[in-house]
């Protein structure tokens, strides 16, 4: 059984070690599957984006320096060829994909000889949680320095996603922060030493820390902001009653009346009825 020294949320030390669990923690280190999940993971990280440029793509070389024959030198056929100054490269890299894969049981064995490999040189350290209640690099800071951890490379491995020690470790350039199902042989043979919270190894997840009460002089300091916001405030200035009309207006207004004269109101006289033709035939 292999044990890891105990410490309190505050980095006091407890008398008794913890026990790592044993099915997980038994003492197995594979170097050369550390060796391959670590070859692995660096091919993963590359870009691929290196370039040069051969005779074919080099400018100029168009027509032999000088003539074949007569003049005691070497033949040569351009300027661009590679044993010229300014022309291609041989064999040079050319853009190309490095992702490697590794099959899942071989990087499950990787990280569980990464993580052995540090219980057994005594450089994995149990926390009994972390407690915070914000963001505060000061405060994660100062428990590793209560560990004896000042100035290493440290990973700190919470039990579950928590965003606090996340942003408190963000900023320091020696401490990496992640839950602990998702670190990799990498990140923890990256590290001196490992913080592990307890939550994370027995599986029991930290309850969440109450909310702590504000203190009077936060209080008095609030309102007192409150009451000189509102006092800043332009005052409105008062509206005025308006007259209502007695009568609605309507949608459109109304149409004046047209004026009627004498003669059309005499009406238009009846047309003359038009002569009927005379057929032929008629005297």
């Amino acid at each position: 059984m292999i044990e890891a020294p105990h410490y309190s949320s505050a980095g006091a030390k407890r008398d008794a070690s913890f026990a790592l669990p044993a099915d997980y923690y038994d003492g197995t280190v594979n170097e050369p599957v550390l060796h391959q999940a670590v070859k692995v993971y660096l091919n993963n990280q590359r870009q691929g984006t290196h370039a040069t440029k051969t005779r074919s793509f080099v400018s100029g070389g168009n027509q032999k320096p000088w003539k074949q024959k007569g003049t005691g030198r070497a033949r040569q056929g351009s300027t661009r060829a590679p044993h010229w100054r300014g022309g291609g490269i041989v064999f040079g890299p050319s853009p190309r994909d490095y992702t490697t894969d590794i099959p899942r049981k071989v990087k499950q064995l990787a990280r569980k000889s990464a993580l052995n490999a540090r219980a057994r040189e005594g450089a994995l350290h149990v926390v009994e949680r972390f407690a915070f209640r914000g963001p505060k690099t000061a405060q994660l800071a100062q428990l590793l320095t209560s560990l004896g951890l000042e100035g290493r490379k440290a990973l700190v491995l919470t039990a579950g996603t928590n965003p606090s020690v996340y942003l408190s470790g963000r900023n320091l350039p020696t401490v990496e922060v992640l839950p602990y199902a998702e670190a990799s042989a990498y990140d923890v043979l990256w590290a001196d030493t490992v913080v592990v919270e307890e939550g994370a190894l027995t599986g029991v997840m930290p309850e969440p820390l109450p909310e702590e009460p504000e203190s009077a002089e936060l209080t008095e300091a609030r309102s007192a902001k409150k009451a000189a916001k509102k006092a800043a405030r332009p005052a409105k200035p008062a509206k005025k009653a308006a007259a209502k009309p007695a009568a609605k207006k309507s949608g459109k207004a109304a149409k004046p009346a047209k004026k009627t004269t004498a003669k059309k109101a005499a009406g238009k006289p009846a047309k003359k009825a038009a002569p009927k033709k005379k057929k032929k035939g008629d005297k």
